[in-house]
């Protein structure tokens, strides 16, 4: 059974919980069924979300009812907004209170859901359950159709090889519109677990409150998570109720990686590290804990039920360990493909269950994968291949806070602190390249997404 549809079987075990709530999931249930009252038809609905008992409430109701939620973060420019809008014409929108126009056909709390202008019958696949804006995306038309088969066969993959139980208390790091924030809320309500919810930071007092009043047991974070947790100074924390910690979104660098699998193995904390994309619904791999360090820097093996390999550049299977070739995955979970408007909800599955990542990896002899960089994140730099990934890498490693894009014969580093000067010698001494294949241009703030990902396009 679909983890939205189990929310009778828990009872009275609590779901969620904020600082002003606490909802079981029979009460969490009976609120749905309120919402579903107010639509009778499939059709799409905008579900604009903070990480709050109202959006997890509308998000169930959706797939409950089998309507097609797009989940949109409540930070999105108005025009962003507004051109989503125009480009999906949805029949309704649940949102926030004042948050737009529209007829209110029901409150519940501090939400309310608006019957828009766009009222219109769209044929919508009958595989197609919800729709997610891409990593780095904020108002792009371009969203990926994840099916009912896929956001189902994702969460019992990571409740299993998590071992996550009803005993569990996670609390919200990420967005639920993102996709890594999302496979949490799912994988979690599957198993009966007590979702603490809060849109606080860790950079915030309330943050740390709410987690050790409520005690958290586990959460996750992208690299950047892990940036702010060591200035924090994580090691040094006395957190007895955490008993796990996730990373995923992003390479999380073997420094780091080491750093945190050795401070949680200290505390007996374990620190599981994984891999995804939303073009895989979440996940696709885990380093099991019991490797956490002696893999450090690994994106680890296949979840349950996918598959790896890699291909080289003329689409060859790459058999032999330590060779470099492009990742591709196998599995349920890779999704139907790309919508870039209303009409593209009819189209049929894309993918076959195949995704080419785009990511250029290699396996060690163990069978364990190690990311090394993106395809498209390469540039010849006087006939010599070079990994804007790895240049980001070794210059963070000596302090400085960069975001390298370029064209052939020329990279472009965007510099947010620190000297130019000091990273011109740096990277020629690194390299081994003339310096005049470099410009080093100050950025006051390297723009980055909610997750913490460098938005590569708005770099000027």
């Amino acid at each position: 059974m679909a983890f939205y549809d189990m929310l009778k079987s828990f009872g009275e075990t609590t779901a969620l919980i904020s600082e002003q709530d606490c909802l079981s999931y029979a009460q969490l249930q009976n609120e749905v069924c309120k919402l579903q009252e107010q639509i009778n038809e499939r059709c799409l609905v905008f579900c604009v979300c903070n990480n709050n008992v109202e959006s997890i409430t509308g998000y169930i109701a959706f797939l409950q009812m089998r309507v097609v939620p797009v989940l949109i973060n409540h930070g999105i420019n108005t025009e962003l907004f507004k051109n989503l809008l125009y480009n999906y014409e949805p029949h309704y929108v649940w949102a926030p209170k004042g948050f737009c126009a529209g007829i209110i056909c029901y409150e519940y709390k501090n939400y309310a859901l608006f019957k828009t202008e766009y009222q219109q019958e769209v044929e919508i696949n009958l595989d197609l359950a919800l729709l997610l804006t891409t990593s780095g995306s904020t108002g792009s038309p371009k969203l990926v159709r994840q099916s009912y088969c896929n956001i189902n066969s994702n969460a019992e993959s990571i409740a299993q090889y998590l071992n996550i139980s009803g005993e569990d208390r996670p609390i919200t790091t990420l967005p639920m519109s993102y996709t890594y924030g999302l496979s949490i809320i799912n994988s979690h309500l599957l198993r009966g677990a007590s979702i603490i919810l809060t849109d606080a930071t860790l950079m915030e007092k309330s943050f740390w409150k709410l987690l050790k009043e409520k005690c958290a047991t586990t959460f996750g974070g992208v690299p950047y998570t892990y940036e702010i947790l060591k200035k924090l100074r994580f090691s040094k924390m006395n957190l007895p109720d955490l008993k796990v910690l996730t990373q995923a979104g992003g390479k999380l660098g073997k420094e780091r990686h080491l750093e945190f699998a050795t401070a949680c193995s200290e505390k007996g904390i374990d620190f599981v590290v994984m891999y995804g994309q939303t073009e895989a619904t979440a996940r696709m791999s885990y380093v099991p804990r019991e490797y956490a360090i002696s893999k450090a820097g690994s994106i680890g093996i296949a979840i349950p039920g996918g598959e790896f390999w890699l291909e080289d550049e003329n689409g060859g299977t790459i058999t032999e360990p330590n060779i470099v070739g492009e990742l591709v995955y196998h599995g349920d979970n890779v999704t139907m493909g790309y919508a870039t408007c209303k009409e593209d909800l009819a189209k049929e599955d894309g993918n076959g269950g195949v995704l080419k990542t785009g990511d250029m990896a290699m396996k060690d002899t163990d069978g364990f994968y190690y990311i090394v960089g993106r395809k498209k994140r390469f540039l010849k730099i006087f006939g010599n291949r070079v990994n804007l990934d790895e240049i980001e890498s070794l210059l963070k490693k000596h302090g400085f806070i960069v975001a390298c894009t370029g064209k052939d014969d020329l990279m472009k580093i965007y510099l947010e602190n620190g000297q130019p000067d000091t990273v011109f010698k740096l990277i020629a001494n690194l390299t081994g390249l003339n310096r005049s294949a470099f410009e080093v241009c100050k950025a006051e703030k390297i723009p980055r997404n909610e997750a913490g990902k460098i938005l590569y396009a708005e770099l000027r």
